[in-house]
């Protein structure tokens, strides 16, 4: 009898680790849902704001395009006017004028070589991953089905998180180039105003 009862007592212990393991699993299936979850939200968000920053670059991009254009009516009227008041242009100055009209179209056609699409960043929706099995055994027992599907929860969340991360890499890659655009426009809007303040300048000292 003594005998039997040692061994019901080391089951019942045994079975009340069991237990206690089983909800410190649950629990810890349970954090790594919150963190995730916190992760995803932390995702999103850099991508809202990329999106709103790409946005405001294409309007800087657009406005320097239109200046440029500007500027190359703006070099047709100084021209015109100049060959009206009967005056010749100094070569060196053509010359430097038709560098800055290169600097222009060198920097207008930067954009159409690197034209790179921005698609709307999808987040997938965590119900696509296929399991080959379960990450525990299987038992009739309510914990253990709720920790194998936090776990099932859990890599189809990582996989989202990955995805997330290689658009918010693309994005980042596709304004890198743009902000390298607008640079190269910047640099030949400089190169082209100032020709136009020189040639003004030298056609009223002539007038």
């Amino acid at each position: 009898m003594a005998a039997n009862g040692v061994a019901g007592s080391g089951l019942e212990n045994l079975e009340q680790r069991v237990h206690q393991i089983n909800h410190e699993s649950l629990e810890s299936t349970l954090r790594m849902l919150q963190y995730i979850e916190k992760s995803k939200d932390a995702g999103i968000q850099t991508l809202v704001m990329l999106d709103d920053q790409g946005e405001q670059l294409d309007r800087i991009e657009d406005g320097l395009d239109q200046i440029i254009q500007d500027m190359k009516e703006a070099e047709k009227n100084l021209t015109d006017m100049g060959q009206c008041c009967g005056l010749f242009a100094c070569p060196c100055a053509k010359l430097k004028s038709s560098k800055a009209l290169e600097a222009s179209k060198a920097a207008a056609g930067s954009t159409e070589e690197n034209v790179v699409s921005r698609q709307p960043c999808m987040v997938a929706d965590g119900n696509q991953m296929v399991m080959s099995g379960p990450f525990i055994p299987r038992k009739t027992n309510d914990v253990e089905e709720e920790i194998e599907q936090n776990l099932i929860q859990v890599e189809s969340m990582l996989s989202n998180l990955r995805s997330m991360a290689m658009d918010v890499s693309n994005e980042i890659d596709i304004q890198n180039k743009q902000v390298e655009n607008i640079r190269e426009k910047a640099i030949a809007n400089v190169v082209s105003i100032n020709e136009a303040n020189n040639q003004t300048t030298k056609m009223l000292k002539k007038a």
